[in-house]
């Protein structure tokens, strides 16, 4: 069985299911959609899920995870349709234990993959797709600073309740940079479907608007302030760049370049995140700080996917197998912590009154865990193996 078809559950039971107190054997009921403990009846129709010795844990939520754009451009130049590319994605997340998703949706000045048009695309295929899809998608607007000619459009998707996270990026300096280059520029120039020429006209121009970059990001973060949204800033270099934008608004520091950064993040009261791959590979490939010592330090709330949707779960199991946090604190880095940083007080852990959202897991094979099944909103809405027919779905042996 291999299907995003709703199957509404009683509830699930096991032996080791992660609530607040830890994992112990429960069961817990569903209603609504919900964890209920109020003493309801299922409906008779409804199964449990028996999860035996699987681990069942809350839904990842995804706060940052931008390998959409593979499904969309696989290569260079070469498109599919977002609706055929956002269902393989949206399999892709339940296979991976990603329940709630918030895709990095770039608007840049660099156009293409990252312009208007593609952001415009996603938006409506979302819309269009919904009720097709298994996992929860929202959209994290990631907005580059220099395009200050974009504001009033993002103010609108943020107005429309189209955006539901905001991070300021500024990607700027490194492509700069790079202004000479013309093998690596042309990557990005693929990607933002012009031709080298164009695109280094392109850096230029952003280059020429920085003296309104402030004021147009203080009017953005104030835009989403008002709007409920919260804001992060990417990529921060050090410690007072992570102290501007503490002072804009930005709440969430995404990806900090330095050990500074993160330190004065945390001083300030702020969400760390880093990515998981970062975990995962045993070090960061751009040289930032690694992930394992900044959770190790009390320097990391938050792990993503950021560019590899196998990661979160993968990190969380090694950060638990290395001995660096217990599994039951080491889940909040991918359930609780994402969900409270972007707002969402209504899912992240296993709890009376929350979402009912919760996978299972496979956990026998060291370094290799495995995602059996997906259930979202109390409803089974993706799983690997057979189940049996009786008034409870269990593994089959």
């Amino acid at each position: 069985m291999n299907s995003n078809a709703p199957s509404p559950l009683a509830g699930v039971t096991g032996q080791r299911i992660l609530t607040p107190r830890g994992v112990e054997p429960i069961s817990l009921r569903f209603h609504g959609g919900l964890i209920d403990d109020s003493g309801a009846t299922p409906a008779r129709s409804a199964p449990w899920f028996d999860a035996g010795d699987l681990l069942v844990l809350p839904g990842i939520v995804d706060l940052h995870g931008d390998a959409f754009e593979r499904a969309i451009m696989p290569r260079p130049s070469v498109t599919f349709p977002y609706d055929s590319a956002l269902f393989d994605v949206d399999r892709q997340l339940l296979a991976n234990g990603i329940t709630t998703e918030f895709h990095g949706v770039t608007l840049s000045w660099e156009g293409g993959l990252r312009g208007e048009a593609y952001a415009e695309r996603m938006f409506d295929a979302l819309a269009r797709m919904q009720h097709m899809m298994g996992a929860r998608h929202y959209v994290h607007l990631r907005f580059e600073t220099h395009h200050v000619g974009g504001v009033d459009l993002a103010q609108q998707w943020i107005r429309d309740g189209r955006v539901r996270f905001l991070a300021l990026n500024d990607h700027l300096p490194s492509m700069a940079r790079r202004l000479g280059d013309d093998r690596k520029l042309m990557q990005y120039a693929n990607r933002a479907e012009c031709d080298l020429d164009t695109f280094q006209a392109r850096i230029r121009a952003a280059m020429s608007a920085a003296d309104s970059v402030a004021d147009a990001m203080r009017e953005l973060t104030a835009c989403a302030q008002a709007a409920g949204l919260k804001v992060a800033s990417h990529d921060d270099p050090d410690a007072a760049t992570r102290r501007y934008y503490h002072q804009l608004g930005c709440g969430v520091a995404e990806f900090p370049l330095t050990r500074e950064a993160a330190g004065v993040a945390r001083d300030l009261g702020n969400s760390v995140v880093f990515g998981a791959p970062n975990v995962v590979r045993g070090g960061s490939h751009t040289g930032a700080p690694s992930a394992t010592e900044m959770v190790r330090e009390g320097l990391c709330d938050i792990l993503t996917s950021d560019y590899y949707y196998p990661a979160p779960l993968a990190a969380v199991m090694r950060l638990a197998q290395d001995g660096v946090l217990p599994l039951e604190q080491a889940w909040n880095l991918v359930s609780l912590n994402p969900a409270r940083a972007a707002g969402l007080k209504d899912r992240g852990a296993l709890a009376p009154g929350l979402i009912a959202d919760a996978i299972v897991v496979d956990d026998h094979v060291a370094g290799l865990p495995r995602v059996v099944a997906a259930i979202v909103g109390g409803e089974l809405r993706y799983a690997t193996r057979v189940f049996g027919h009786d008034n409870s779905l269990r593994m089959a042996a």
